[in-house]
């Protein structure tokens, strides 16, 4: 698990959020901890670390 922090496409705040780096690819939606409005989360990793990181609101 890995800690990354991104700004909540709702509220603007800096935010943080354990990422399983084991899985490469993984999609999920996860509620902010600042406003509570949900988060569609992409991730990319090479199985170490982090690679890429595509926070946005299901409300597109």
């Amino acid at each position: 698990m890995e800690e990354h922090f991104f700004q909540c496409p709702h509220c603007w705040e800096q935010i943080s959020m354990l990422i399983d780096v084991s899985q490469r690819q993984q999609a999920y939606i996860e509620d902010c901890e600042v406003c509570c409005n949900p988060i569609q989360i992409h991730v990319m990793s090479d199985g170490t670390s982090v690679q890429q990181i595509s926070p946005s609101s299901i409300e597109q």
